[in-house]
């Protein structure tokens, strides 16, 4: 009885929420997956079910709004069990949620893709920066002048597709305005005694370390592998580690 009773009401909040009265429409999407005639709908928290579509793993309870799968949300038209279990094999709210997201498409109001847009565009563009340099200069490239190419070379941004898969094509099209490729950069970094065996950990985490080697000083000599568009960044990093005090060479960058 009880069960019954909370279903309910569930059930008529999240037909609150549709018609507008407790949660703006910024704050949930209908993710819709149609098969063999047959259409589902839930309500999902949009940036975790972008995050689904990325691949990535999330908690299931924190993307629903509700635990209801509907063939009609917006009419409050449940879908049956019948129908979940033939074309999901099962009628688990929580795996039949997944599959509609990944499969299906999110229906997305104009305010809601221009924000996802906006921050999928930064993220790329943030990447790329980091990940980047001028092969002329092997220097790293201003944030402001990747968006400034992709402007001009009339980049699109999937708000669909992982900022990682996307960058790759995005830096070809660019190229063609400005010298950039990915590369990486091969830092030497010599740490006094004094900060040497508790810097090991921070090094580690901004890079990857490729040799390491205790001196007879008590010095710690660190071959690190960065992304070349964080040198500026990973050396500012180290030398407040340090207080100034480290030695940092680039040994190359390619």
């Amino acid at each position: 009885m009880l069960n019954t009773v909370v279903s309910i009401f569930r059930y008529v909040v999240v037909l609150i929420i549709l018609r507008g009265s407790i949660m703006p429409a910024t704050k949930y999407v209908i993710a819709r997956y149609e098969a063999r005639g047959h259409k589902f709908e839930i309500l999902v928290n949009p940036d975790l079910a972008l995050m689904v579509k990325e691949g990535k793993n999330v908690n299931v309870d924190d993307l629903l709004i509700g635990d209801i799968v509907y063939k009609d949300a917006r009419k409050g038209l449940k879908a049956s069990p019948e129908s979940l279990r033939e074309i999901f094999g099962t009628d688990d709210i929580r795996r039949v949620a997944i599959e509609i997201v990944r499969k299906g498409e999110l229906q997305l109001t104009a305010e809601q893709r221009r924000t996802i847009l906006e921050a999928k565009k930064k993220q790329i563009i943030n990447f790329i920066a980091r990940n980047a340099i001028d092969p002329k200069t092997k220097l790293p490239i201003p944030p402001k002048r990747i968006e400034l190419a992709m402007e001009q070379a009339r980049v699109s941004i999937d708000p669909y597709r992982s900022v990682e898969s996307q960058a790759q094509e995005i830096i070809s099209k660019i190229s063609r305005i400005i010298p950039i490729k990915i590369a990486r950069a091969i830092l030497l970094v010599n740490i006094p005694p004094q900060y040497a065996g508790r810097i090991y950990k921070q090094l580690a985490g901004l890079g990857k370390i490729k040799r390491s080697n205790w001196l007879s000083s008590g010095a710690l000599q660190v071959e690190l592998e960065i992304p070349a568009g964080m040198q500026d960044e990973v050396i500012n990093k180290i030398n407040k580690f340090t207080k100034g005090t480290a030695s940092i060479k680039i040994l190359y960058v390619r």
